[in-house]
């Protein structure tokens, strides 16, 4: 028996690996901290808004960055590779720096586009290198490495994120993800070799074709995209209920209207026309005659029921984090880490004792009479806005050192109040601190990097869509852990081991949705298919942000049971798993045919074409 010889990687394999890296760790440096830095204070250098706005910001910003690399990934080929990764990074660093100047919604939101669609142009481009510099003798091999380095990357952005914030502050985090990306430009210039690229590149024209065979027409997109616009702005409370249920039943019934009229347009000209073969193709007409049609209903159905899964997914980020800040408290975690390593405690559970102290004495002014300090919203407000200092004081503490501080106010010893606020900061940053999210969170990156391997090993002996359901099942028992995190004893070992059981999930499902893909894609547009992938995490990341910002403000803050919004992300998740056995037991039967189709016009079209040749 002969063994294959691996082929040696090429120089654009590893500078495109350790791009990833660089970039990957400006991203998830800044997108685990970014929950808490939306809701954390101005006073402390966060953006200071409420969770709708959170819940736009995380769900419609990277909505769009899914979208981008449908377009992008074929500039690229027409303009090369580096020159796209040079755009890439000129568009993401600067972002990255002013985001973090940024005060306002709506500046924010224009400047996080810009990293969008930068990191929208990097991803396909990268994905596109591994590709290109890798054959059938290391295809997998490289691919796992690059999987690998970008776990690497996402485990280190939120490990050292948090240090940076509490040392430096809010701005320096951007400022950081600035100084990650502009390292970038080093191995884009001076070490990346433009790979080969085989075939003629792919026109915007053909893009946009392939879109309407995979997706659906422009007539879809005409109610489709109105529609998603309209949620938004719904959500954002730009328009009220009523004219958004009046606008939707509109646009829907127009569609419908349309329909109509194009279809007897057709009967019509097919009566005047010599050959109505020629009028029932949909693709001859312009856009405006053609009926609204669906591209590959599988594929779609498939997409549609896989956004679901994203949007239990991307919770971990948008509204875990908040969760933990709010809710949980961590100083199990805290005494733990301390036993296993001092320094490691004194690095990761850190509290900036100046910002702490400089928030208690603006606390104290703002709530100087005691009665106003002992009502509930009060407590509720310096509650909340300490905890965004990692520390978690309870209340009778609080009414304590508030009133010690607001005696020596009142006599008049404003220097005696400092030195009190700094020395109750310095105990209470000693007793109550906590572990900040962004480091549980890295978690789910170590655990992919130590076990990925292994799992993906186990799990190939499965077949995907078996493994996808029991990977989402997993996933959504991650979050059902999470609802029971608060008010316990040992909150901070059990929101940890939930993101653990989480990265098991992750590790299951997240391979198998591709490979599902790959099954039933016709063969000679596997490519393509794969690329429209990420159109479910596109939805995914928009139903996730607009999905945790109303959970988390009505279940979580005005109800204050945080339990029942894990609930209902977790019956989300289970009822994807049961969409998706529908799904295989349905739709299979269609897959199946397609794949019969193909291979039968496989033999023909080479018939086709010895003809043509002979």
């Amino acid at each position: 028996m002969s063994l294959t010889k691996r082929s040696p990687f090429q120089q654009a394999f590893y500078v495109a690996n350790t791009m990833e890296i660089f970039e990957r760790l400006a991203w998830y440096g800044m997108y685990t901290l970014l929950a808490s830095y939306i809701m954390t204070p101005a006073t402390q250098g966060g953006l200071g808004l409420g969770n709708t706005e959170r819940g736009l910001i995380m769900g419609v910003v990277p909505f769009f960055l899914y979208l981008f690399p449908v377009v992008s990934g074929a500039l690229a080929d027409r303009f090369g590779y580096r020159k796209m990764f040079l755009l890439s990074f000129t568009l993401m660093a600067p972002s990255y720096y002013f985001l973090g100047y940024a005060k306002d919604l709506g500046s924010f939101m224009s400047i996080f586009m810009l990293i969008a669609l930068g990191a929208g142009i990097f991803k396909p481009v990268v994905t596109a290198t591994i590709s290109r510099t890798t054959d059938d003798t290391n295809r997998g091999l490289g691919f796992g490495i690059f999987y690998m380095m970008v776990n690497v990357g996402g485990f280190l952005g939120p490990l050292l994120a948090p240090i940076i914030q509490k040392n430096y502050g809010w701005q320096w985090v951007f400022i950081f993800a600035c100084i990650w990306i502009s390292v970038n430009f080093i191995p884009a210039l001076f070490f990346y070799k433009e790979p080969e690229r085989h075939g003629k590149n792919k026109p915007l024209k053909q893009v946009f074709h392939e879109m309407q065979q995979v997706l659906g027409n422009m007539r879809l997109a005409l109610l489709v995209v109105p529609l998603l616009i309209i949620l938004v702005a719904f959500y954002a409370g730009y328009i009220g209920g009523e004219f958004t249920l009046i606008a939707t039943v509109l646009l829907i019934v127009a569609a419908f209207i349309w329909d109509l009229a194009v279809a007897k347009l057709v009967i019509k000209d097919s009566q005047t026309q010599a050959s109505a073969s020629r009028v029932n193709q949909q693709g001859t007409q312009p856009w405006y005659l053609q009926k609204m049609s669906i591209g590959n209903k599988p594929f779609m159905a498939y997409l549609l029921i896989l956004s679901g899964f994203w949007t239990v997914y991307f919770q971990i980020f948008i509204t875990l984090p908040v969760y933990i800040r709010d809710f949980v408290d961590t100083s199990d975690l805290v005494s733990l880490l301390h036993s296993v390593s001092p320094w490691l405690h004194d690095v990761f559970t850190a509290v900036n004792i100046e910002t702490l102290s400089d928030e208690i004495m603006r606390l104290v002014t703002k709530f100087n009479e005691l009665d106003a300090l002992k009502s509930q919203a009060a407590l509720k407000e310096i509650t909340s806005t300490l905890s965004a200092l990692d520390v978690r004081i309870p209340e009778q503490q609080i009414v304590n050192g508030f009133s010690q501080i607001s005696q020596s106010m009142l006599a008049s010893d404003m220097t005696a109040a400092q030195g009190l606020s700094k020395d109750i900061a310095e105990q209470w940053s000693i007793q109550y601190r906590q572990v900040n999210p962004a480091t549980i969170l890295s978690l789910d990156f170590l655990m992919i990097i130590i076990f990925q391997i292994g799992i993906s090993h186990f799990i190939d002996k499965f077949k995907a869509l078996p493994s996808l359901i029991v990977g989402t099942a997993i996933l959504s028992l991650s979050m059902l852990m999470q609802g029971f995190a608060h008010g316990i004893i040992f909150g901070g070992l059990l929101v940890s081991c939930s993101v653990i059981v989480f990265a098991v999930g992750e590790m299951t499902a997240t391979p198998k949705s591709q490979e599902y893909v790959a099954s039933f894609a016709p063969k000679d547009k596997a490519a393509m298919f794969m690329g429209y992938y990420f159109v479910s995490m596109a939805l995914g990341s928009l139903f996730a942000g607009l999905l945790s910002g109303w959970l988390y403000g009505y279940f979580a803050v005005e109800l204050e049971s945080p339990e029942l919004m894990w609930g209902i992300i977790t019956l989300l998740g289970f009822a994807t798993c049961i969409a998706f056995y529908l799904f295989n037991k349905h739709f299979v039967s269609d897959i199946r045919k397609q794949q019969l189709a193909q291979k039968e016009q496989l033999p023909e079209q080479s018939t086709e074409q010895s003809t043509s040749v002979a």
